[in-house]
């Protein structure tokens, strides 16, 4: 059996030859990037090794299997065979997995055996078309190839080159002469080349980044080291080197200076003999001071590294913050204002005094460091919370300020008639603080407040007088648009706070009375002698005014000016009217007299002969005779009642009419008023209603004045009511009082012309066929008065008018059972 050890020669040269790379290749430069060179050197020579040994292989196999077949003298197993076979082809697959050609010429023959992948080479695949070079290389880099290749054939010398396809692919070109054959092998280098670049760029990244982190450990002020396996120190940054008071880095790695104490050193490397990282604050002396510092120290693949972190003002400050904290709860605890604090958990960690007894809460329960919400439940069942309809919602609001960054203020209204300003205020470690205060004292005192400085202020405004506030440094504080509008000064001069100096010179331009202005200086400014001041000023302009000085309790004083002129001037006209009126009373008086006999004397005459006329005594008349006739006495009968009324009206004005008061009984007047209108009542197709109780009974009045009134309101219902229509006459008692109403549906009055209708002459017929002399309402209201009476008057337009009538039911003078009391109208008082 030959076969075998020529097998087994040939794989332990091809083993032997691949370690003998690999040695060759660790030889090499432990860069990264140079061992991937010295791997792609290794694997190219590796390669043509497996590919020696496959062609001596396939020589030596194919050999055997020829003598096997020749003769049967070397008897060779049919499963050797088939273990050749085997490995012939698990060879071809590897030596396929490439993408490469390999180019076989035998010694004796010039056709070659083409291996591998044709397609890298020759465009399509063909592998007849591998050696025709000029067809898939350049001209130059063809006839290279062709002098390379007939030198390898020829002579045994093997080459390499780099070429370039037409297609643009890299390519690696070897030759080698091997058991007598010449081999070529075409390889394609565009995945080896993009490797190296790869590796190349990894190398500069991975370069950078360890500068930066260098960069940045120098930079760090905190302590840095990193140790070898053995414990001893191969890297510092310079905050150790000067914590530990080196000169530099390289100085505190060669001395191997020390930043912690033995036993946290020894700790240390306990922890990182067992695989654990090193964690805790240490005390260390920095630079010959004490300092604290956090550690941490870690296990690393080729020992440990570790960092100290600088915690000694921190921890200075905690112990500051520590006690500034119990000092500021004690204070907390005296306040007024109610205190709750309230963790990150929600749950109560402190209040004060002000808190329970603001609520009257159980300490035991307070003290059990309870939830927000377990309080808030609590609140609300003792009925110490806003009413809220919807409680979970208004809670879940309140329940933001531990989200919020800015404090937020709450106004509760309580149902025991308290208000509270809440306060939540986020803490910036967590949680949130309450501050409760009662406010309902305060809310209660500023709104009385600003209401009184609310009504003083629009009182102030509103006022006629001019007033003006000095302070007790002689500035105006306070004035009102009256005072500025008096002195015609503007407000821009005013808003200055002016001194009483500049006030007053401002002001003598309107009144140069120099006492007057020294004296309102010296009751302003004074200190002593503070008394008040009163003055009347009649300016240029003709203006009096009355000017008057209050000092005030805080040292102030109150200077007021009141606009006198209409006042004063009222006065003199009175003066003069009064006089005029003495004058004129007696005048009116002969007035009433004259016309009483000058001219009721011939009007009654005319009426005697007319009456005269229409006796048939004195002979028959024709019928237009009597038609005139009854003209005359009609205008004449008017003209008597015009005239009445007018002297009627004079002397109740001159003060001489006098009423002849007896016990009138309230329906016959009534009646006998509604007698003397019963002819226009049927002219008009009217109807009148007479409402009046059966036992009204009477009461003191004159009857003439009172059928008069009577008449004159039915008269003024009648003539203003449409036809068909009713007019009411009703009377009644009320509370001592007699009062009779008249009430017609006729088209009313307008609210701005019912005081008017009393006016003497004034008349409206409102589109219906009535015009009076506008003399009997205005006699009504002066008779009722004269009674002691009202008259009033109630009307809608488009719906009717009532006139009401109220007579006292006793005069302030009884009337003598003998003779009726007489009494006489006022007379016009005097302006005086």
């Amino acid at each position: 059996m030959r076969s075998r050890p020529i097998r087994g020669g040939f794989f332990a040269a091809v083993i032997l030859t691949g370690l003998t790379v690999a040695q060759d290749a660790a030889a090499a430069d432990g860069s990264a990037l140079d061992r991937a060179v010295a791997s792609f050197g290794r694997q190219e020579i590796a390669t043509f090794t497996l590919l020696a040994g496959l062609v001596c292989f396939a020589v030596l196999a194919t050999a055997v299997l020829i003598r096997s077949r020749g003769g049967r003298r070397d008897h060779v197993s049919r499963d050797d065979a088939m273990a050749m076979q085997a490995e012939i082809d698990r060879l071809r697959q590897l030596l396929l997995s490439q993408p490469q050609v390999i180019i076989t010429w035998p010694a004796a023959a010039d056709e070659p055996e083409i291996l591998g992948d044709t397609a890298i080479v020759a465009p399509g695949g063909a592998p007849q078309r591998v050696l025709a070079f000029g067809a898939w290389l350049e001209p130059a880099a063809a006839q290279r190839m062709e002098d390379a290749v007939t030198r390898l054939r020829g002579e045994g010398r093997g080459f390499v080159m780099t070429l370039t396809t037409q297609a643009g692919r890299p390519l690696e070109a070897e030759g080698r002469a091997l058991g007598g054959r010449a081999v070529l092998r075409l390889r394609d280098v565009s995945g080896i080349e993009s490797e190296l670049v790869a590796v190349s760029t990894k190398h500069d990244r991975l370069a950078g980044d360890l500068e930066t982190l260098k960069t940045m450990l120098e930079a760090l002020p905190a302590p840095v080291w990193a140790r070898d396996a053995a414990g001893r120190l191969i890297f510092v940054n310079s905050a150790y080197a000067h914590a530990v008071e080196a000169d530099d880095a390289t100085g505190a790695v060669e001395r191997n200076l020390e930043l912690l104490e033995g036993t946290a050193r020894a700790e240390i490397m306990r922890l990182r003999a067992d695989g654990q990282s090193f964690a805790k604050r240490l005390p260390a002396v920095v630079a010959g001071e004490r300092r604290i510092f956090d550690v941490l120290d870690t296990p690393t693949v080729f020992g440990a590294a570790g960092i100290a972190i600088d915690r000694t003002e921190a921890e200075t400050m905690r112990t500051e913050l520590r006690r500034m904290t119990e000092a500021h709860r004690r204070l907390l605890d005296q306040l007024a204002t109610g205190v709750a604090i309230f963790n990150a958990d929600r749950k109560l960690t402190f209040y004060n005094t002000a808190f329970r007894a603001l609520f009257d809460l159980d300490p035991v329960m307070l003290d059990q460091t309870p939830t927000d919400t377990s309080v808030l439940d609590t609140l609300r069942s003792a009925r110490k919370l806003p009413e809220e309809q919807d409680f979970r919602q208004w809670k879940q609001q309140l329940y933001e300020a531990y989200r919020a960054v800015e404090p937020k203020e709450h106004m509760w209204h309580l149902p025991d008639g308290r208000t509270l300003r809440v306060v939540t205020t986020p803490n910036p470690e967590g949680g949130v603080t309450y501050l409760y205060d009662d406010v309902t004292e305060r809310l209660a005192m500023r709104r009385n407040y600003e209401a009184l400085n609310k009504v003083q202020s629009e009182t102030l405004d509103n006022l006629a007088e001019a007033v003006a506030v000095f302070g007790s440094d002689g500035r105006v504080r306070l004035h009102n648009p009256a005072f500025q509008r008096l002195w015609k000064l503007t407000p821009e001069a005013l808003n200055t706070h002016p001194h009483v100096e500049a006030v007053t010179a401002w002001s003598q331009a309107l009144h140069d009375d120099s006492a007057l202005w020294r004296g309102l200086r010296a009751g302003v400014t004074g200190i002593d002698n503070r008394t008040p001041l009163t003055a009347r000023i009649e300016r240029r302009d003709g203006m009096m005014i009355d000017m008057a000085t209050m000092p005030l309790p805080d040292g102030a004083t109150l200077v007021t000016f009141q606009d006198v002129t209409d006042t004063v001037n009222v006065e003199r006209a009175l003066r003069e009217r009064n006089e005029a009126l003495v004058a004129a009373d007696s005048i009116k008086i002969e007035f009433v007299h004259h016309v009483s006999y000058e001219l009721r004397s011939p009007l009654t005459n005319i009426i005697g002969f007319a009456n005269l006329l229409a006796d048939p005594v004195f002979g028959p008349l024709t019928p237009k005779q009597h038609e005139y006739l009854g003209y005359i006495t009609t205008s004449t009968n008017a003209l008597l009642a015009i005239i009445n009324n007018i002297l009627d009206l004079a002397t109740i004005d001159a003060g001489a009419m006098t009423l002849n008061l007896t016990q009138v009984d309230i329906r016959s007047s009534m009646a006998e008023a509604a007698e003397g209108v019963q002819d226009r009542l049927i002219k008009n197709n009217l109807r009148l209603d007479i409402v009046a109780a059966s036992d009204i009974g009477s009461f003191a009045a004159d009857a003439k004045r009172l059928r008069q009134i009577l008449f004159n309101l039915l008269s003024n219902a009648i003539g203003f009511s449409p036809a068909n229509a009713t007019v009411t006459l009703a009377a009644e008692r009320r509370n001592g009082d007699v009062i009779f109403s008249v009430t017609d549906h006729g088209p009313g009055i307008e609210p701005a012309r019912q005081e008017k209708v009393f006016d003497m002459f004034e008349t409206d017929s409102k589109g219906s066929q009535h015009r009076g002399t506008g003399l009997g309402l205005s006699l009504v209201r002066s008779f009722v008065e004269l009674h002691g009476g009202s008259v009033s008057i109630d009307s809608t337009v488009g719906r009717g008018t009532t006139f009401t009538c109220v007579f006292p039911a006793e005069q302030h003078r009884q009337p003598a059972e003998t003779e009726p009391a007489r009494i006489a109208a006022p007379a016009k008082r005097s302006a005086a």
